[in-house]
C-alpha cells in the first residue's frame, strides 16, 4: 500500500508511464494523470469537433440534434441497445444512426443539414471497435455522391492540414508499441470504383 507521500513522488517521476491496457481504460483518471499523450488525444479530438462544425456551417450546413432514443432500429444495420420507457410504457431502442432523422429534415425544406453525435451499436468490442462511439453526418439537398466526396476531400485534407501543419499523418493501426503507417491526405484523393 503506498503512501500519498510516494504516490505524489511517482506522479512527479516522469519516466512512470501506466501501460497496463485494462487499467488504462477502467480508470481514465490514471491514465489521464500518468500519461501526457491521453490529454492530448483528448484535446485533438475538441479540435476535430471544432473543426467539422466550423466547416460545415461555412458551406451553410445548418447543425442539428436527432432523437437518441426511437421506436424503431434504423439507418443502419446494427443490433441496437434496447431499453425501456416507464412513463410510457414503451420498448425504445438506442440509436444507430441518425440518418432517417436527418434524411426527414432534408425532405422537410432543411437543405444542409449535418449532426455530430453519439451512436449505439450492441456488438463486438476491440481497440478499433466499441459499441459507443461519435459520428458525424451530413446530408445535403440537389447534391450527388460526387458532390459529398469532394465537401468530405477538402475537410479531411483541410482538417489534418489545420490540426498538424501537414497533410501527412503517422497512424499508429495496432498500438503505440508497433511502427507506425503513414497517411497522405494531400488532395485530391485517389478514386477507387467499387
Amino acid at each position: 500500500m503506498l503512501g500519498l507521500q510516494e504516490v505524489a513522488e511517482i506522479l512527479m517521476h516522469h519516466a512512470y508511464v501506466l501501460k497496463d491496457q485494462e487499467t488504462r481504460y477502467r480508470k481514465r483518471f490514471m491514465d489521464l494523470m500518468l500519461n501526457s499523450e491521453v490529454t492530448r488525444i483528448f484535446q485533438t479530438r475538441g479540435k476535430i469537433a471544432s473543426y467539422i462544425t466550423r466547416f460545415l456551417e461555412n458551406l451553410d450546413f445548418q447543425e442539428v440534434e436527432t432523437p437518441m432514443m426511437n421506436m424503431i432500429a434504423g439507418g443502419a444495420a446494427a443490433r441496437p441497445f434496447v431499453t425501456h420507457h416507464n412513463d410510457l410504457n414503451m420498448r425504445l431502442f438506442m440509436r444507430i444512426a441518425p440518418e432517417l432523422h436527418l434524411k426527414q429534415l432534408v425532405v422537410g425544406g432543411m437543405e444542409r443539414v449535418f449532426e455530430i453525435g453519439k451512436q449505439f451499436r450492441n456488438e463486438g468490442i476491440d481497440l478499433t471497435h466499441n459499441p459507443e462511439f461519435t459520428t458525424c453526418e451530413f446530408y445535403m439537398a440537389y447534391a450527388d455522391y460526387y458532390d459529398l466526396m469532394e465537401i468530405t476531400q477538402e475537410l479531411l485534407s483541410g482538417m489534418v492540414k489545420e490540426l498538424t501543419g501537414s497533410y501527412k499523418i503517422k497512424y499508429h493501426a495496432n498500438g503505440l508499441d508497433n511502427d507506425p503507417i503513414e497517411i497522405d491526405f494531400t488532395p485530391p484523393f485517389r478514386k477507387a470504383i467499387i
